[in-house]
């Protein structure tokens, strides 16, 4: 018997329609009662606009420095939670144009101080001169007077000029003779390093490395991204760069930025991921603990939890998730965990370890 066939075949229903995402995500729902939630809308509220400056900032840097979108981020993450930043990269990839582009469109001080094998301590501090007319001593500051200071290879100066930073850097004060001077608010160290050469140069030792919010490695650019940097920067004239912030902009942003949200959820899993990388046998990471010589000290919860804030603040959030986390975590981290003599024969970097840490810890 044939089979009977039915000629009018079923109408498929029509796919659903895509909304488009949300600029600026909502806050989460919180179970802790309306009065949280209203708070939470308020805040949400009020980092809508304070970070609309963020996007003119990094649309004015854009002009002159292509590519390097995460370099970029990085500084303004320390810019908002008011940490130095250490840039390190091979030469040639924008690292000191990054920095005086980004100054150029703030309204502030800024400073470049080129570091040498020769100079001294007074030379960036500041020192006491002689006054033969009035026979009486003055005060010249030094270019650490600055709300943003460019410290351009701070590996090439000696120990005792890069120990003269950390008063300045941890402090936010230089002792010039007898009488100590408060530094400018804001103050921020950006400084640059080059990681191929040896010669001449002084490695960072742990303790001024500590200093640094977060170290960020920086990369080549990709071949669309240098082909679109050749055809701008060598045109006859390059873009002006227009100053679009000024500095009691940052200064709220800053206070914006310490009210960011952070669940309880998301505290333990920050508090969880730097012990980790301290005591990695009592998270079951066995394997780690002999390539791990010292873990991320205290400090590194305190960084990675406010540059967390500011990662979110950057994308207009109100709320810490642990993306956020896991975002900058490497950039605060990498330079805080010493790996053993034995990972690095096996040619393990701090890095590979935090990465191991991250896949383990379970996440909220």
């Amino acid at each position: 018997m044939d089979t009977l066939v039915d000629p009018v075949a079923p109408v498929p229903e029509p796919p659903p329609a895509v909304e488009p995402p949300p600029a600026i995500e909502p806050p989460p729902p919180s179970p802790a009662g309306p009065a949280l939630a209203g708070a939470l809308r308020d805040l949400h509220l009020q980092v809508e606009r304070e970070s609309r400056f963020l996007d003119d900032v990094v649309a004015e840097v854009g002009k002159l420095v292509i590519g390097q979108t995460q370099m970029i981020e990085r500084i303004l993450i320390g810019l908002l939670a008011n940490g130095h930043c250490l840039i390190e990269g091979v030469p040639g990839l924008a690292k000191t144009l990054t920095v005086k582009t980004l100054a150029q469109t703030i309204h502030a001080t800024f400073q470049r101080i080129q570091f040498t094998p020769d100079l001294l301590p007074a030379d960036i501090t500041g020192t006491t001169i002689y006054n033969m007319q009035s026979g009486t001593f003055t005060q010249k500051k030094g270019p650490l007077f600055a709300n943003l200071v460019l410290a351009d290879e701070i590996n090439r100066a000696p120990a005792k000029v890069q120990s003269a930073l950390l008063e300045a850097m941890q402090e936010r004060q230089v002792t010039i003779g007898d009488t100590t001077h408060r530094l400018p608010d804001p103050f921020l160290v950006l400084a640059t390093q080059n990681p191929i050469e040896q010669e001449g140069t002084f490695p960072l030792p742990e303790a001024q490395l500590d200093r640094f919010m977060l170290l960020i490695r920086v990369t080549y650019p990709t071949a669309i991204e240098e082909r679109a940097m050749l055809d701008r920067l060598t045109a006859p004239e390059l873009p002006t760069i227009r100053q679009v912030c000024e500095v009691e902009q940052l200064l709220a942003a800053r206070r914006v930025v310490g009210n960011i949200f952070i669940d309880d959820k998301v505290r333990d899993y920050i508090v969880h991921l730097v012990h980790a990388t301290r005591d990695p046998r009592a998270y079951g990471l066995h394997e780690l603990a002999p390539l791990v010589e010292y873990g991320g000290s205290p400090r590194a919860t305190l960084c990675l939890a406010i540059a967390a804030r500011a990662h979110a603040f950057i994308r207009h959030r109100a709320y810490v998730t642990p993306d956020d986390v896991k975002a900058i975590a490497l950039d605060v981290l990498r330079h805080r965990v010493v790996i053993t003599y034995e990972a690095e024969a096996e040619e393990i970097t701090s890095e590979d370890v935090i990465r191991r840490v991250f896949e383990h810890i379970p996440v909220p």
